[in-house]
């Protein structure tokens, strides 16, 4: 019988919420620490830059047990995920188990002996404390510390009037009308914000860049939403995968051929229907080579807008601010009032001390999960919402449930500590050696490979059934109450 456990969330975002009301389901006692003002991590409302809306379509942005609204639009606004992670939580009363406005400063193995961390938190104006638990579930993800960047000249330029800010602190659109808008970057959000700036009136709007990256339009072709083409098990299987037989391989030797010319006749639609060659932005990589989480979505505009000027595309990046301006490193003098840095995030689990460090990160970068989940050197500890994809929610979720049951013994397939660390070892010679492109964001992304992510979390929980009828198996992309039932097949349990 599993025993009950004193658990600590940390975060309060999509995989926070999906944690507590996990762990909490199977009879634990936990509490969710959340640094923020309020739940919702990347949505929360004070860090959500206008007109951002979700990558992937509701129908897969959501939670096995809870749909969106049916009156949401296909492409949900931040404001409205934000009202859904607050009903999710208000189903499960999980803001109960929330502390907002607190940190976590540091953790350490429990010096009395008992399994568990001891976790050093701090309430805002408040002195540090610590506090034991058996269990840490670790839910910050990928978008928790802001990747910030200073260039000479940064001081004089802010002096003089300039403005310097990172993309999540681009809220009030009214502060472009009529200035000079650079924007540092070329992600979702860098692109979102460009076509924002030139919607509320900015004087100019320049985007630089360091090199065109393949985008998918929300609409392939301007008919087929890109879910029922990228997101499918048969598309998916174009993909040479970890853990491949010798017949496996054999067949996408066969194959090759025939996925070569799939992908020629995508990027050919691409390039037309995005203007790629007239804008001067197609890609020198192949597409096959490059899918992965850092695919962004095409913003609705944006090539149009740089088509006709109204966003100025240079390739480069800032070298220094110089006056009123920002010098580029090919030379280029950008006339600027606000630059806007869209460079991302910063990997990492801050709170960890060294020694842990060094066990969960190798020195390229590469993370050291099993599953994406867990590591046998880090005990009584996981990890949720760092396996990341085009469907983080329902990555998240079934996350969740591996993870509870990991942490209760009560996997299927329960891992040994050398099955867990010989599994590492396989994976990262395969992101390294086979698969480079899966290795960005440590190798924490589970894109393009969904469906194989999920079948071997399903079958280490025991999932009696794990399909659907094989033309929505194959053709169809994953359905969020497809996988509740998936779930519903695994043994239960509750603890003592």
């Amino acid at each position: 019988m599993a025993q009950k456990k004193k658990v600590a969330v940390i975060g309060a975002g999509v995989s926070g919420l999906v944690t507590a009301k996990t762990f909490k389901e199977k009879g634990h006692d936990v509490t969710v620490i959340e640094r923020s003002h309020d739940l919702g991590g990347v949505w929360e409302l004070s860090r959500s830059y206008p007109d951002v809306q979700t990558q992937s379509p509701k129908d897969l942005y959501r939670y096995t047990d809870k749909a969106m609204p049916d009156d949401y639009p296909e492409w949900p606004k931040g404001p409205q995920v934000h009202a859904y992670l607050d009903s999710y939580a208000a189903d499960y009363n999980l803001r109960d188990l929330i502390r907002f406005n607190t940190s976590v400063l540091g953790m350490a193995r429990r010096s009395d002996g008992a399994k568990g961390w001891t976790l050093s938190l701090q309430e805002e104006g408040g002195k540090p404390k610590d506090e034991d638990y058996d269990f840490v579930a670790v839910c910050t993800g990928q978008f928790s510390e802001k990747n910030i960047l200073t260039h000479p000249g940064q001081e004089a330029f802010e002096t003089q009037g300039g403005k310097v800010m990172h993309s999540s602190e681009y809220t009030d659109p009214s502060i472009v009308e009529g200035k000079d808008v650079t924007v540092l970057g070329f992600s979702k959000s860098a692109t979102d914000i460009a076509v924002n700036a030139v919607k509320s009136g900015a004087k100019s709007v320049n985007i630089v860049y360091l090199q065109s990256v393949w985008r998918v339009p929300y609409f392939i072709g301007g008919l087929i939403n890109f879910k029922r083409i990228l997101y499918i098990r048969k598309q998916e299987q174009m993909f040479p995968s970890w853990g491949l037989n010798p017949m496996q391989k054999f067949a996408h030797v066969i194959a090759k051929p025939f996925v070569w010319a799939n992908w020629r006749g995508l990027e050919a639609l691409l390039s037309i229907q995005l203007k790629l060659k007239k804008t001067g932005l197609k890609p020198d990589i192949k597409i096959e080579d490059e899918i992965n989480c850092s695919v962004p979505i095409v913003t609705p505009g944006l090539f149009d807008m740089i088509a006709d000027g109204r966003i100025k595309a240079i390739k480069g990046t800032f070298k220094e601010y110089e006056g009123d301006s920002v010098v580029l490193t090919g030379g280029e003098r950008v006339k600027t009032d606000i630059a806007i840095q869209a460079v991302g995030w910063k990997l990492g689990v801050p709170f960890l001390p060294d020694e842990y460090q060094e066990k969960l990160v190798e020195e390229d970068g590469q993370y050291r999960l099993y599953r994406i989940i867990a590591n046998p050197d880090l005990p009584d500890m996981g990890f949720v919402g760092f396996n990341s994809s085009f469907c983080t929610v329902l990555c998240a979720d079934l996350a969740a449930n591996w993870l509870v049951r990991y942490a209760d013994g009560k996997l299927d397939k329960q891992p040994t500590a050398a099955e867990m660390n010989n599994n590492i070892e396989m994976m990262l010679n395969w992101k390294r050696n086979e698969k480079p492109s899966a290795k960005v964001y440590g190798g924490l992304c589970v894109a393009p490979y969904h469906f194989k992510h999920f079948d071997e979390l399903l079958d280490d929980m025991g999932a009696k059934k794990r399909h659907r009828n094989p033309i929505a198996e194959n053709l169809a992309p994953p359905n969020a109450d497809a996988y509740r039932e998936f779930l519903n097949s695994t043994p239960d349990y509750k603890v003592s």
